[in-house]
């Protein structure tokens, strides 16, 4: 019996060598001026507990991405520093996938979960789908779509407060476009659409459009500086107080309010490894 579990063993070693030997590990780390998810601003939390409204939100990024061979199969991790939820400082992304060429289209699909390490309230996963099409000519053209499958989407819903309103079924569809459009110069575009879910959209938030154009030049070496205008609309929907102002019967004088949406000139430096 022990030869026969051995022989076996041997075996699955032998037909598992060639996947692993093919498969692929790639890295990245990146430093932000602002790090902006679907258009809205992920340093929220100022002085007192209030929005932080400054243009300058540095974040440190990075993540690992490993793909099985040939097979299709991936799974990966992203990290950036965040300041929205008290308690937590980083948000964290697993996910796993399969990718597949179907006629003219690369196609990706897959599960993504954000965790929020010391505020749970935030954790959220999605199942995705995209698909790709692109030409030397033309560029690249991407559609994807997400789809909450989470009790929450980011705390909107507040559900782990017993709330007792659901944020799943909220998605959000993102078009992209990738050129070179000059050597090492490369022109990136996209535009995304967050639905909420009914309950969500309950509670004051509205649906709304996000964009990211820019351009990123590649000095080689896995080095790159991007420079990108990001923002959203439908910002009065997520106004947060900066400064409460002086109470009244009127209620608040000079209180100033922002939104995570305003639009931003971004830097990104990226290394990939």
């Amino acid at each position: 019996m022990h030869h026969v579990i051995a022989r076996t063993l041997s075996i699955a070693a032998l037909t598992t060598l060639p996947m692993l030997a093919s498969a692929q590990l790639a890295g990245n780390v990146a430093l932000t001026t602002n790090y902006k998810f679907r258009g809205q601003d992920q340093d929220m939390l100022g002085k007192d507990d209030f929005a932080n409204n400054s243009y300058f939100k540095p974040a440190i990024q990075g993540g690992l991405d490993y793909a099985f061979g040939d097979s299709g199969f991936y799974v990966g991790n992203w990290n950036s520093s965040v300041n929205w939820l008290k308690g937590n400082a980083i948000e964290m992304d697993f996910y796993g996938g399969y990718k597949f060429k179907g006629g003219p289209i690369d196609w990706d699909v897959g599960v993504l979960t954000y965790v929020y390490p010391g505020n749970t309230a935030g954790n959220t996963t999605e199942i995705y789908g995209a698909g790709t099409w692109a030409n030397e000519s033309f560029g690249a053209f991407t559609a994807k779509y997400s789809w909450t499958v989470s009790k929450d989407y980011f705390n909107y819903a507040g559900n782990q407060g017993d709330s007792g309103l659901d944020g799943t079924n909220t998605g959000y569809l993102n078009l992209a476009y990738t050129k070179e459009i000059i050597p090492r110069v490369t022109l990136k575009a996209a535009v995304g659409y967050t639905f909420f879910s009914s309950d969500i959209r309950s509670l004051g938030y509205k649906d709304y459009v996000d964009f990211n154009v820019g351009a990123a030049y590649d000095f080689g070496s896995g080095l790159s500086l991007g420079g990108y205008v990001q923002g959203g609309n439908e910002q009065s929907a997520f106004n947060a107080v900066v400064s409460p102002g002086i109470p009244s019967p009127i209620g608040p004088i000079g209180q100033t309010t922002y939104s995570p949406n305003a639009t931003r000139f971004i830097l990104i430096l990226t290394k990939t490894l």
